[in-house]
């Protein structure tokens, strides 16, 4: 599985990539824009072609399900530990995020998967994930019941490492929209998995 999550800030031609990135075979797109108002959400989500809104996971703005086809909400580490998506599990995909293997052995099956961060330096902030350990800690996974998806530095040239060391997916945030070309990006990691 690849997800790919947005830039907090807007991007160029973003939902037009967005498009681009599922008709090339993205599995989920996270979508967090914490500077958005509800009006620039909507109009964002109006951008994405209908037949890809079931693969959309918001980060906030969960009452959006009202009005779009929107069935999968992520919840930060700090809204897992108040129990804010109690009302959501269920009829609901929920997703969540982790930074060592301890919390993430804890998860009950309630969550779909969770993202481990970092796995590799990032991409994006800079100095962030040099001291990780995340990729040696994982090897004490032993939660079978939540998908692991790893977070952090991961583009083309390593995303083959991210699922021989026991990931179920890798999710691009750098990897993408910090290079020219973010769908050349997303094709060349997408291929580097099908082919190992």
């Amino acid at each position: 599985m690849i997800i790919v999550i947005t830039p907090e800030t807007p991007f160029q031609k973003e939902t037009e990539i967005i498009n681009q990135l599922f008709n090339e075979g993205l599995d989920l797109l996270h979508i967090r824009k914490p500077m958005f108002n509800r009006e620039k959400m909507k109009s964002f989500l109006d951008g994405i072609d209908d037949e890809f809104h079931s693969q959309l996971v918001l980060h906030g703005f969960y009452d959006m399900r009202k009005e779009y086809p929107v069935s999968r909400f992520h919840f930060r580490e700090a809204d897992r530990l108040e129990e804010r998506h109690k009302v959501f599990a269920g009829e609901n995909i929920i997703s969540t995020s982790v930074h060592d293997i301890e919390v993430f052995n804890a998860l009950r099956k309630e969550w779909e998967y969770a993202l481990i961060s970092p796995f590799f330096p990032s991409i994006s902030k800079k100095g962030y994930g040099e001291q990780s350990t995340v990729l040696e800690d994982i090897k004490c996974r032993n939660n079978q019941e939540v998908k692991l998806i790893a977070l952090g530095g991961i583009n083309e040239n390593n995303i083959s490492e991210v699922f021989e060391n026991g990931a179920d997916g890798a999710a691009l945030l750098g990897g993408i929209w910090e290079c020219n070309e973010p769908v050349n990006s997303f094709k060349k990691s997408r291929k580097k998995i099908l082919s190992s």
